[in-house]
C-alpha cells in the first residue's frame, strides 16, 4: 500500500508562510538542502495538494518546459490531486480534483498500485487528512528561523499525539530534516 507522506519547510517556530520566504528559507540554501528536497519529489509517484498549494504552485510548475531544478518533468507529468469543494478546474497536466467524500478516495488513492503520495505544504488539508488518520509519515524540513509571528503550518486545533521519530538529518546553515511516523487509527 503507498503511503501519504507530508513534506513541510518550516522554521522553529513552525511558520511556513510563502510570502517570508525571503527571511527565513532563502538564506538558508545548500546543495545538501536542494538534494533533499529534489530527492523526495523524485522519489514520489503522485502529488497531493489543497486548493490554496494548487494555485499557487500549478501556474509556475507547469510553465516549466526544461526539467528546470531537476524536478520539473516530475512534478508536470505525475499524477496530481487536489482536494478541493470549489475548485471547478485544474488546468496543470494530470490533475483531478477531489471533493466529497475524501476519506474514500484517498483510502482508494493509497491502495493503488505505484510509488508513495507526496503532500506538499497545504496546512488546511493535512490538518484535514490527520483527523481521518490518513498520513503515514511526516517530513518536516525545519530552518533555524524563529519569526514570531506569520501563517503557522500547525494551526489551532492541531493535533497529532505519538509521532514517532524515525530519522533526523543535519543539513547545511543547521537546517534539520525530520522524519515521523504516524500513529495508526486504533
Amino acid at each position: 500500500m503507498r503511503k501519504i507522506i507530508v513534506s513541510a519547510w518550516v522554521t522553529l517556530d513552525g511558520v511556513f508562510d510563502a510570502d517570508t520566504m525571503g527571511q527565513w528559507f532563502a538564506p538558508y540554501d545548500s546543495e545538501d538542502r536542494r538534494t533533499y528536497i529534489r530527492d523526495g519529489i523524485l522519489d514520489s509517484g503522485a502529488f497531493l495538494f489543497g486548493r490554496k498549494t494548487y494555485e499557487m504552485l500549478a501556474p509556475y510548475w507547469s510553465s516549466l518546459k526544461n526539467n528546470e531544478m531537476g524536478v520539473a518533468d516530475q512534478l508536470n507529468n505525475s499524477p496530481k490531486y487536489v482536494v478541493s469543494a470549489t475548485l471547478q478546474q485544474a488546468d496543470w497536466n494530470n490533475t483531478t480534483i477531489i471533493s466529497g467524500d475524501i476519506a474514500t478516495s484517498l483510502t482508494q488513492l493509497k491502495q493503488a498500485p505505484g510509488k508513495d503520495i507526496q503532500v506538499e505544504g497545504s496546512a488546511a488539508l493535512i490538518q484535514s487528512l490527520s483527523g481521518l488518520q490518513l498520513i503515514d509519515e511526516y517530513r518536516f524540513l525545519v530552518h533555524p528561523v524563529i519569526m514570531g509571528s506569520g501563517k503557522r503550518f500547525f494551526g489551532e486545533g492541531f493535533q497529532v499525539p505519538g509521532l514517532v521519530l524515525t530519522k533526523s538529518q543535519t543539513l547545511e546553515h543547521g537546517v534539520v530534516a525530520l522524519y515521523y511516523t504516524a500513529p495508526k487509527p486504533a
